[in-house]
């Protein structure tokens, strides 16, 4: 029955994957005309915040796409020591989308001349705030029941009963203490 979280966990995690993706790659094609010093292109604009959100926002997509892998690796175990390297994964790119978002909102607030491919990276990290919000949520929600998710208490597996190992088989002459 632990499979409530992994199924709902797992199409927003392909979903969060090719939002990372797509926005990734317009993120990259602004921040290189903006380099580039080719603002008047139609289709980019821009203002002062520009040059912080797209690089904030690159890095955000970067860790997004990371933290999925994880994410992917977690949601085919499912199991506590994949949710710890999925969790922190996600919760890294979590934090990173949510000051691109911050960003995004600054320079919608700064107004200008915005091309599409730069509303479309605002408009993508701005979705992704929410959707990689949502998706730390399922990961962690083992925490409240293990019905949707792994967990926290399980030790079905890992680290045995404690103590030191149990050597079986002939003992080693000359090792008494």
């Amino acid at each position: 029955m632990a499979t409530v979280g992994r199924n709902i966990a797992a199409p927003l995690l392909f979903l969060n994957l090719v939002m990372y993706f797509i926005a990734l790659g317009f993120a990259s094609w602004c921040l290189n005309r903006y380099i580039n010093g080719q603002t008047y292109h139609p289709s980019f604009g821009g203002n002062g915040a520009t040059s912080f959100f797209l690089t904030v926002s690159m890095i955000a997509s970067v860790l997004g796409i990371v933290s999925k892998f994880a994410g992917g690796n977690h949601i085919r175990a499912w199991r506590n020591d994949s949710l710890a390297a999925a969790g922190s994964a996600s919760l890294m790119a979590w934090a990173v989308t949510a000051l691109a978002f911050g960003l995004a909102c600054k320079e919608i607030n700064l107004g200008g001349h915005r091309g599409w491919r730069l509303r479309m990276v605002e408009a993508f990290m701005i979705i992704l705030a929410f959707t990689q919000l949502l998706y730390v949520v399922l990961l962690h929600a083992g925490v409240f029941s293990s019905r949707y998710g792994p967990g926290y208490r399980d030790t079905e597996y890992g680290v045995g009963a404690g103590g030191e190992p149990v050597t079986k088989g002939v003992p080693v002459a000359g090792s008494r203490v």
